[in-house]
């Protein structure tokens, strides 16, 4: 692999080929997609490097303390030897990355082989194509973050940490001295806790950048803008909090933040300037000078850092991997943009380049990253084709034959959706038993016998499986369950129901096909009930065929769940989108006749809100609008199908309309909303009785599946996904 090293004598950068790190317990081997530099800390080592060998003495006045000393205990030469040993060796460079984990090391279990994570550490997360990190400098990224964001986390986390140094309360005033990548962000940070920022800083063009991202006023710092400004706030009595986040040798920054802090305020230094604190200034005002220890507790912690030993949240609230999956979290809600941050995105190939444009001052900057091979696109990452399983039914498939009259029926799972959307359409339908019912309770399989007539209720999952009369098996259960139970009942030989979602993950729906593979049984259908409903169908036949290309909109107006809805344990569950967008990807691809081929979704900073785009082989789109902060009492979903000068209007599924050489309304309100289950169930139930073809292809099932799980690929990755169909 390779990695951006340097030699501390010679200065020389380059980009050299180094063995891969062996993953060891306790952490994970991360293959990188962006990381940061940091243009403050990172240029600071560069420009050192390039001084002369007393130019380096004369930077680092603790290192020539310790030669010192060290010549005292081990003489002369043998120091020398030392000495010119570490400085002619290749030392690493960069500390905050985001990239996706490529094997998980012995005693880690919260992250998988596939996952995004962001890293920090300048031991662990190197400019380099892959490098191990220990369980405590990584976080996963949260969804809808995209990788390039997610490389911030680190100097997020040290930003974090210096604005909790700070104890920021609501209403009250900051100074930021130093307007660099950690000002930006402590800027924000304190902006999105309600304290009002001044900012100071020699360069005009970050100062507006600083205003743009929620600064009330920026100025020089030599300026009279910025004490006019502070004045004007305060009311003559000085800001609360300054934060030092400038570098360099100048004393301005310490002096000026003695001159506007009120009396007893507090002076927290983040970054690394000159500290000759004058001293009747500072006693005058009784100041309070604090540091802030870069990510925040536990950094400088070998037990912490290597060991993977956390500290007690009761005690320590904050550690450093909390900060940063703080930060990750606040960037992913939009409370912190990054964004704007971002002078450029360099492939990491141009590293060496990158670094001497930054130190000769060519590139003017902020933020810059390196994108890795990998992640192509002009500034976006671009997100990997996500595969569409083959359906492979085996050599050994068992036809399908007819079952027994009545249709014999099991329910694993009694919840409020199979108890009031699709037991009540069976109960009463001709020709079907409700055999037996499956809960992980006993008190709800007996409800659910004494009210719909089951012949028997059990726990006993096994048991179902293994009992011959029963022709098909119904999954009515938690969303995080319904891939393993149907893998397990097609084993077992049984016809399927499943409701939405087939599958959380592309492992889990390529465990499905596995057990079609194995068994031969593909008897299959998922709980997609729209194509079903009778007045969508209708409209469909109404507007006919098409011939040229289609532009479907179709507005999900989803609403906020409810308190304590098991919808929001999204750690175990899977996103709410994953776990009913099934419906809306099947409805659309139900109108255009086809599979989509690619998904693009983004989501609105600071919501949950989706907006996503299917496009199909004909050039076809559908636009996936799934909002949470709608109306209440705007209709749940509204679809527009335009093809051929027509239109296909649906509201609600209570009215219908198309619009062509001839106008179609339907004729009149129905009752109540009929969505399809009831039609969907007799298909169904017709193709178990007579061994006829399921009522969707299996191959359509997948493809919807895989689509539903591109749009989170799609939102991590920034850029439309490609649904390659596997061979």
């Amino acid at each position: 692999m390779k990695q951006v090293v340097q030699n501390y004598k010679s200065g020389e950068l380059s980009v050299l080929d180094v063995p891969v790190p062996g993953c060891k317990p306790g952490g994970v081997l991360v293959r990188s997609a962006f990381s940061l530099i940091s243009t403050g800390t990172e240029l600071m080592k560069v420009s050192e490097a390039g001084m002369s060998m007393l130019g380096k003495a004369r930077s680092r006045p603790d290192q020539v303390a310790k030669v010192v000393q060290s010549v005292a205990v081990n003489g002369l030469p043998a120091t020398y030897r030392k000495v010119m040993g570490k400085l002619d060796s290749y030392t690493p460079l960069g500390y905050s990355l985001c990239g996706v984990v490529e094997q998980v090391g012995a005693g880690t279990d919260d992250v998988k082989v596939g996952d995004l994570v962001a890293c920090a550490g300048n031991e662990h997360a190197l400019h380099a194509e892959v490098n191990w990190v220990p369980r405590n400098l990584y976080v996963p990224v949260p969804d809808g973050l995209a990788p390039r964001h997610a490389a911030f986390g680190t100097v997020g986390s040290i930003a974090l940490q210096g604005v909790r140094q700070g104890e920021p309360q609501l209403g009250e005033v900051a100074l930021v001295i130093g307007l660099g990548l950690i000002g930006q962000l402590v800027v924000q940070l304190l902006a999105a806790a309600g304290v009002r920022v001044v900012g100071a800083d020699p360069d005009p063009v970050r100062c507006e950048l600083a205003e743009r991202l929620g600064a009330v006023a920026c100025g020089d710092p030599g300026s009279a803008a910025v004490e006019n400004a502070v004045a004007e706030l305060t009311g003559g009595h000085g800001v609360d909090q300054v934060y030092l986040a400038a570098g360099g040798g100048s004393n301005q920054p310490v002096e000026l933040a003695a001159r506007l802090a009120r009396d007893r305020g507090r002076v927290v230094d983040i970054g690394k300037c000159r500290l000759d604190l004058p001293w009747n200034a500072y006693y005058e005002k009784e100041l309070d000078v604090r540091f802030s220890r870069s990510y925040g507790p536990g950094r400088y912690d070998p037990e912490y850092e290597l060991d993977g030993r956390d500290y007690p949240i009761g005690y320590v609230r904050w550690t450093e991997r909390r900060n940063l999956a703080c930060f990750l979290d606040l960037a992913a809600r939009g409370r912190v943009d990054v964004e704007p941050l971002i002078s450029r995105i360099a492939d990491f190939e141009d590293a060496v380049e990158t670094y001497r444009q930054l130190k000769d001052g060519e590139l003017k900057a902020v933020a810059v990253l390196f994108r890795y091979p990998g992640e192509a696109g002009a500034g976006e990452a671009q997100a990997p084709a996500v595969a569409v399983p083959a359906v492979r039914r085996g050599t050994a498939a068992a036809p399908a034959r007819p079952s027994r009259s009545p249709v014999r029926l099991a329910f694993v799972g009694a919840g409020n959706y199979a108890t009031s959307m699709l037991l009540p359409h069976l109960a009463r339908r001709e020709g079907v038993e409700l055999s037996a019912v499956v809960t992980t309770t006993a008190l709800s399989a007996a409800n659910a016998q004494r009210k719909f007539g089951f012949a028997r209720a059990t726990t006993d999952l096994d048991a179902v499986l293994g009992d011959a009369s029963v022709d098909a098996v119904f999954v009515v259960t938690r969303h995080s369950s319904h891939a393993e139970l149907t893998r397990r009942a097609l084993l077992a030989g049984k016809t399927v129901f499943v409701e939405k979602p087939l599958a959380l993950t592309e492992d889990e729906l390529a465990g499905v096909l596995a057990a079609v593979e194995e068994s031969g049984n593909d008897r299959l259908q998922v709980g997609f009930n729209r194509r079903f409903a009778p007045l969508l169908r209708e409209a469909k036949a109404r507007f006919g065929a098409r011939t040229g290309p289609a532009s479907l909109r179709y507005l999900v107006n989803a609403g906020r769940l409810q308190h304590g809805s098991w919808y929001l344990q999204q750690g175990t569950e899977g996103s709410r989108f994953a776990g009913e967008g099934g419906h809306f990807v099947d409805t659309a691809s139900w109108l255009l006749g086809a599979d989509p081929v690619s998904v693009y979704a983004v989501a609105p900073s600071g919501n949950e809100d989706l907006q996503i785009v299917l496009r199909y082989p004909d050039g076809s789109t559908a636009t996936l609008s799934y909002v949470t902060a709608g109306a209440p009492g705007f209709p749940k979903e509204t679809l527009d199908l335009v093809a051929d000068g027509k239109v296909l209007k649906l509201d609600d599924f209570v009215r219908a309309s198309v619009y062509g050489s001839k106008r179609w309304v339907s004729s009149r309100l129905p009752r109540a909303r009929d969505k399809g289950q009831s039609a969907e169930l007799a298909s169904f139930v017709k193709a178990v009785r007579t061994g006829g073809p399921m009522p969707v292809p299996l191959e359509s099932l997948v493809a919807t599946t895989a689509a539903t799980l591109a749009v989170q690929a799609a939102l991590v990755g920034g850029a439309p996904v490609t649904l390659a169909r596997s061979l």
